[in-house]
């Protein structure tokens, strides 16, 4: 094999590695397992069709709250439900910094807010949740290790 072919076929064996690379592989990617702020919370990033979602994975339970049940939800017939399982992001689409479009779902108050998300670093992103657009408020998390 000369010099030329080698070459070719060591760029088509690495393009096709990186198309094949696992979900959550890519450093400017925001799928994996996060870590609250309160590091009370993990939630675990995943694409979900053409956008990304966010399902609560797990948390601590609150004194006020020991089964940690989704007491604030607007609809009543929904407040026996468990937070854990549940997905409170969705809807992101962009990158490869920041994803918008979609919605954050609180369980403190019941409420889903409009969103972004920015990954700040490999390691760090900024969730950010609007009311209106100027009642807002952001939160930084931190990705745990692939488990």
């Amino acid at each position: 094999m000369n010099r030329k072919s080698m070459f070719r076929s060591f760029a088509i064996a690495a393009a096709l590695s990186a198309f094949s690379a696992p979900a959550g592989a890519n450093a400017r990617d925001i799928g994996g397992l996060w870590l609250s702020p309160s590091h009370e919370a993990h939630v675990q990033i995943v694409r979900c069709g053409e956008s990304w979602c966010g399902k609560l994975l797990s948390v601590l339970p609150f004194k006020s709250n020991p089964k940690v049940l989704d007491v604030h939800n607007k609809d009543p017939k929904l407040r026996d439900k468990p937070v854990v399982g549940m997905m409170l992001i969705t809807g992101f689409k962009g990158g490869p910094n920041k994803w918008t479009g979609g919605r954050v779902y609180n369980p403190g108050d019941g409420n889903w807010y409009r969103g972004a998300i920015t990954l700040v670093d490999e390691d760090h992103l900024q969730l950010k949740g609007c009311a209106f657009a100027i009642l807002c408020k952001s939160q930084t998390w931190t990705r745990l290790p692939a488990q």
